[in-house]
Formats: C-alpha cells, structure tokens, sequence
C-alpha cells in the first residue's frame, strides 16, 4: 500500500522514471546550443515569432540557413532563430547541423573564403597573348584589327615606341612600358587579379549558388566579345572568360584553368578544359537544369570551341561575337552541343 501510494505522488511530481526518460529525451531531441547552420531534414514551417502562432512561409528539405541563437519560450519547445530573424523548430528530426551546401567530393568543391587569383599578377605582355591587356595595347597603338591577339604588327609597333621614349626595344610590354603607354600603374595588376567576389554563402543552398553564378554573369551583359578575356564586368570576355568568373561568384576555383592563364598563348581555348575536366558531373541533355554549363563543338571537326550557361526555358547566357547576351540554346551560329555539365548538386 505505501509502495502504491509512493508511486502515485511520484507520478503527480512528474518524476517517475518514465518522466526522467521524457526530460532526457527532450533535451536530446532538441538543440539547446546554437548549431551554426542547419540543414532541413523535410518540409517545415518558418515563423515570424518564437512561439510559433505566426506562419512565415514553409521550406522545404535541402534547404539551408544561418543560426543566430536558440530561443525558448515559456511553454513551448526550443526554435532556432535564423539570421534573417524568422523561427524555425529545434527539433533535430526536422533539422541537421551541418557545415554548410557542398557538392560531393569528387566534384569542384564549393569555396566560402574569397578565391585568388590563380598565376602571375602582373606578367609581361607578349607576341601570342590575348585579354584586356592586349587589348588595350592594341588600341592605344592603332594595330587593333577586331582580334585581340598581340600579333607581329603589334610586337613591332612596341618596339618603336620604346625606342621613342627610350626603354629598351623589346617588343613585349612590361610594367615600366605599360605605364609609359598611359596606362595607370595600378591597372597593371588589377586587370590581371580580378576575381569575381563570392555572392552565396555556406548556408545559402543550391539555388543561391546558381544565382550567384548567373548574376555575375549577368553584369557582363552587353559588352563586347574578347577573345582570351577574363577580367572586371566593365571589360568583355570571351565565352569561357565569363564562365570562369560566374564560377567564381558562385566559389568554385576550376584551377588550374584560370582567369590569369586564360591570356596566355592557347588558352583561349579553355572551354576545352573546362569540358575535359572530371570535376563536373556530365548529364544527359534532357535533364539539364539552370546553372549547368552548355558545351558546343565546332562543325566537321567536333573539337569543343564554345561554352555557355544555361538559364532554363531554352535560353543560355554567353560571350559570342559580337557580345555578351541571352539567346536561345540552339541557335544558327551554335547547334551542335556536345553535352552538359553540372556546377552544383
């Protein structure tokens, strides 16, 4: 009778072993530190309040988002308050802490610190090498010819301008000509260094990164077609010149491909590496999404010479003469696509 009566005050208090089991199990079930950032598990709701009697707006799984604190309210199960000052549920059944978006290892794996560029900043400007540099020179000499390829009129033209102002006759440009040419000292490296600043974040998910990588390319729009070109948006690229910096913006580094290297001698055709490389997923041409890349070969030879990015609904962003623009996937200058491939995952 005591053991009966023992038992039924232990159960009013809540502290039978099933209760401490429930406690246990709450505490476990729930994130009472702050996870950093999560990953949703299934679909969930996002609230304007912690106690949760104001619906935001439902997420779905696979998304990601930044945690700024735990919150409990008297009554009610923890929530996780999200950077953007919305609420979603504790509960580790609906929410993983994680490190971030990441594509799987064996593919480009996604930078959240700002990429650098890739080679030599500042390299001296020789017969053979294309991008802005060459350009510009080009210009300034009056031996532009619609093809940024610093050619034997070029090299020429340089060497009677050094002589002219007294700088050793060399026919290539280094800084000291550069400078002599009228170009300022500091777009000397800048041109070169340029790498296009990263637009997502690592809990921003699969969606964000392929923004970032389309509003970067984006900014190019409109500007000129220049063969081995990969610089700041107030220049032109070629095609794979603007692929390589809407990469940057969404963080994947394809090194050695790079934005410096695109300008020197061959590189120009870095679609083909692009193409070439095994860090891409390559997916049937019907299943291709926005964010992949597009692949075309040339006629008769079938050698990769042009890439693009696709934005859905049969349209793609890319760098052809005479400029950067939006256009139908096939098209009668390009039809012949080799394949997709595919950035994020």
């Amino acid at each position: 009778m005591k053991k009966q009566w023992l038992s039924t005050l232990l159960v009013i208090a809540g502290l039978t072993s099933v209760g401490f089991s429930t406690s246990a199990q709450a505490k476990t079930s729930y994130y009472t530190t702050n996870p950093g950032i999560i990953r949703v598990k299934k679909t969930v709701a996002y609230y304007k309040d912690a106690a949760k009697k104001h619906h935001a707006s439902t997420v779905h799984k696979g998304h990601y988002a930044k945690i700024s604190k735990v919150v409990t309210v008297d009554g009610h199960a923890p929530v996780l308050k999200t950077n953007t000052g919305k609420y979603v549920t504790a509960n580790k059944a609906c929410v993983a802490k994680t490190k971030g978006y990441q594509n799987p290892k064996k593919y480009y794996q996604v930078n959240y610190n700002q990429i650098k560029p890739y080679g030599k900043v500042g390299y001296t400007v020789k017969r053979g090498y294309e991008g802005i540099k060459t350009w510009k020179i080009m210009r300034r000499l009056g031996t532009a010819n619609g093809y940024n390829k610093y050619n034997s009129a070029t090299s020429y033209a340089v060497k009677r301008f050094q002589r002219k102002h007294h700088l050793k006759a060399t026919g290539t440009v280094n800084e000291k000509t550069w400078v002599k040419l009228g170009f300022s000292k500091s777009s000397w490296k800048s041109i070169d260094s340029y790498v296009a600043p990263l637009r997502a974040h690592a809990w921003n998910g699969r969606t964000d990164h392929i923004e970032a990588m389309i509003k970067q390319a984006y900014k190019y729009k409109g500007k000129p077609y220049l063969v081995g070109s990969s610089s700041k948006p107030i220049y032109g690229t070629d095609c794979s010149g603007l692929v390589m910096q809407a990469l940057y913006a969404g963080g994947i580094n394809p090194k050695p491909i790079s934005a410096i290297h695109h300008a020197y001698p061959g590189n120009e055709w870095n679609s083909r590496n692009l193409w070439a490389s095994k860090k891409f997923q390559h997916v049937a041409y019907r299943h291709k999404k926005r964010g992949d890349l597009v692949f075309y070969y040339q006629p008769g030879t079938h050698t990769i010479w042009h890439v693009a990015i696709y934005l859905g609904k049969g349209k793609v962003i890319e760098s052809w003469p005479p400029r950067i623009m939006v256009q139908p996937i096939k098209n009668g200058q390009r039809s012949n696509v080799a394949g997709i491939a595919r950035v994020f995952h």
